[in-house]
């Protein structure tokens, strides 16, 4: 493993720990259309064994749950462990008894081989160090014809909020995730599954609107409960007047009245491990 690699694993880890707290309630209803887009694509029934990759505090994993049954099981597992953490509180919580969690590694699965029907990664690829690598370990833990379906940001310039990188780097070099977009080019997302192993069965790209009720839910969902959570822990309050100041500026186009509607969009796609040999 490079010293690059370990450098970005690091990053994401306690960045998203510190993030934990807020994403949910942050990011809950802007993620909901690929989150829902996803889930149809995987089309999970009753009974069906359940890898849910960089699951966060769960928001996918427990419709999931819901959608195997109580014969099914879902794994969610994520680099950071507050995530994981969270998460497995809201299960014990909610009685929830046919899902568990792990702290894991995308690109180095702790499971064996062959072991689910199915494998989801809501929004998590675009933060790993070699995407190919993390679908790889993807297909190797689905059995023979096991699904797996993925979504990530689309292209740079239909996501509006994307001017939050640029910005924060110009206090700090973050290294937060330097190809974060290059998933959402076309035919991108494909390939990398391709090169895995995977043939993709369906994909789409879905146009959003990031809806907050004013600039401070912007703010905070762009630098407290999103990826750049590790930098904007180490600014000062003088660095934070600033970035909070330029990303208010650059959203401006998209202001309505008091709040902000901030374009996105996201790639969702589907493939399939190919069956046993007869």
């Amino acid at each position: 493993m490079s010293v690059q690699s370990r450098l970005q694993r690091r990053i994401q880890r306690y960045g998203w720990d510190l993030a934990a707290a807020t994403y949910e309630p942050l990011w809950r209803n802007q993620l909901a259309s690929a989150q829902s887009e996803m889930l149809a694509l995987a089309g999970l029934v009753s009974g069906e064994c359940v890898l849910d990759v960089a699951c966060g505090t769960g928001l996918v994993t427990f419709e999931a749950a819901r959608s195997v049954g109580a014969f099914g099981l879902v794994l969610g597992v994520d680099i950071s462990g507050h995530m994981v953490d969270s998460a497995r509180q809201r299960a014990i919580d909610a009685g929830i008894p046919n899902v568990r969690f792990q702290r894991m590694d995308a690109e180095q699965l702790d499971l064996p081989d062959r072991k689910f029907d199915v494998v989801l990664c809501a929004l998590g690829l675009m933060y790993v160090a070699d995407p190919v690598q993390a679908v790889r370990e993807m297909h190797r833990v689905l059995r023979p014809g096991g699904r797996l379906v993925a979504a990530v940001w689309g292209e740079r310039h239909r996501c509006g909020w994307s001017t939050v990188f640029p910005i924060v780097d110009a206090e700090v070099h973050s290294e937060v995730c330097p190809l974060f977009f290059q998933l959402g080019q076309p035919g991108m997302l494909a390939a990398v599954c391709s090169e895995a192993s995977l043939t993709v069965t369906a994909q789409c790209r879905i146009d959003s609107t990031l809806v907050y009720e004013d600039g401070d839910a912007a703010c905070d969902a762009a630098f407290v409960g999103g990826p750049v959570a590790l930098a904007w822990s180490r600014f000062d309050a003088a660095a934070r007047a600033r970035v909070r100041a330029r990303y208010l500026d650059s959203i401006g186009n998209w202001r309505h009245g008091t709040g902000y509607r901030v374009p996105g969009e996201f790639v969702v796609l589907a493939a399939q491990k190919a069956p046993a040999a007869a």
